[in-house]
């Protein structure tokens, strides 16, 4: 089993910024990659970004320049510093990891951006 809990989330003015993080742990020997997701109302969740345990990172378009997805092994936790926010960044944001196979979700962390 694998334990991950989103902190950082609220409201922030649009162009201002918020760091998120998710804690791991339970059974994390081996986890490689670690990824931040986040969905809005009536839509699907949409993949943010992705780390993988050696560094390499992806963007989703929509947040590519504004966004960094950080990682902390000795910590067991991954960040995403988010600069620039805009209005349609407004989500539940969530923390995600697979470890043999099977995927583990956290509980959410709403972000509201929002004048």
């Amino acid at each position: 089993q694998v334990q991950l809990v989103e902190s950082g989330g609220g409201l922030v003015q649009p162009g201002g910024s918020l760091r998120l993080s998710c804690a791991a742990s339970g059974n994390i020997f081996s986890i490689n990659t670690m990824a931040w997701y986040r969905q809005t109302p009536g839509k699907e969740r949409e993949l943010v970004a992705t780390i993988r345990s050696g560094g390499d990172t992806n963007y989703a378009d929509s947040v590519k320049g504004r966004f960094t997805i950080s990682r902390d092994n000795a910590k067991n936790t991954v960040y995403l510093q988010m600069n620039m926010l805009k209005p349609e960044d407004t989500a539940v944001y969530y923390c995600y990891t697979t470890k043999l196979a099977r995927g583990y979700w956290g509980q959410g962390t709403q972000v509201t951006v929002s004048s």
